[in-house]
């Protein structure tokens, strides 16, 4: 066995290092006190009853997946013009928007879910509702792309492209509500005139939303980004091992 073998081999037991096991260790210690805090400690709304929990899951994950997004398109913006092109931007853009279609796809079921029990219907065709399903469409497409064949930097050129597109759609997504007459209630945090407010827990476990799920994004970027980059290395094993079969082949 060589030593590319041997590193490889213990490299691919895990993608954890020591920073990134203490980050896990405070994700799962934030995520418990949110639970804690939103099932237990915050009280009921007055209108809604404790159908207004599931917005400590909703806001933040529609918040995690425009965090996402954006930094899909910066390390995309990053990668194309970096003259090096290195492959690490290609890398965290493609996990950033992998972990960005989950956390989409959370805010869908949650905010259906709402609707369920606030409008008694699972889905209308919303602004805001559609506007965020169409965003959701849109990077199932980015991951698509990104799958087609090609080398690496074929890859990572025309997916780069395609996110620095893409991104423009979280600004009409997120004041969709403001353009057309919608459902959805407007912001009831960042505006200041808006008529619904937040008494000082639920606030307060809003805002502990926001953290923890962004710690959990970060702990799953570092984690998917080092798994794509074992992922590449299978990939060029397996190109070199078949050049090499060829090779073999025409006796050289």
């Amino acid at each position: 066995m060589t030593t590319f073998q041997t590193a490889f081999e213990a490299k691919s037991k895990t993608t954890g290092t020591a920073a990134s096991k203490k980050l896990g260790a405070a994700t799962i210690v934030a995520v418990i006190f949110l639970v804690l805090s939103g099932l237990i400690f915050s009280a009921e709304d007055v209108v809604q009853g404790s159908t207004v929990r599931i917005m400590y899951v909703h806001v933040p994950s529609i918040w995690v997946a425009y965090l996402a997004f954006a930094l899909t398109a910066i390390f995309s913006g990053v990668y194309l013009s970096n003259r090096s092109r290195s492959l690490i931007w290609d890398r965290l853009a493609g996990a950033s928007a992998e972990i960005g279609v989950l956390f989409v796809a959370v805010s869908l079921v949650t905010g259906s879910l709402w609707g369920r029990l606030t409008w008694g219907t699972f889905w209308v065709w919303d602004a805001r509702l559609t506007s965020t399903a169409f965003l959701f469409i849109t990077y199932i497409g980015y991951l698509a792309v990104r799958r087609l064949g090609g080398t690496f930097r074929q890859r990572a050129r025309r997916s780069s492209v395609m996110a620095l597109l893409s991104v423009l759609e979280i600004p009409l997504v997120h004041f969709s509500v403001n353009l057309w007459r919608t459902l959805h209630q407007k912001a009831s945090v960042a505006d200041p005139n808006a008529k619904v407010s937040l008494d000082g827990l639920m606030l307060f476990t809003l805002f502990w939303g926001l953290i923890s799920f962004t710690m959990l994004f970060a702990w799953l970027l570092v984690h998917r980004q080092r798994l794509m980059a074992l992922e590449d290395a299978v990939q060029d094993r397996g190109l070199d091992r078949a050049i090499q079969q060829r090779r073999t082949e025409a006796g050289l």
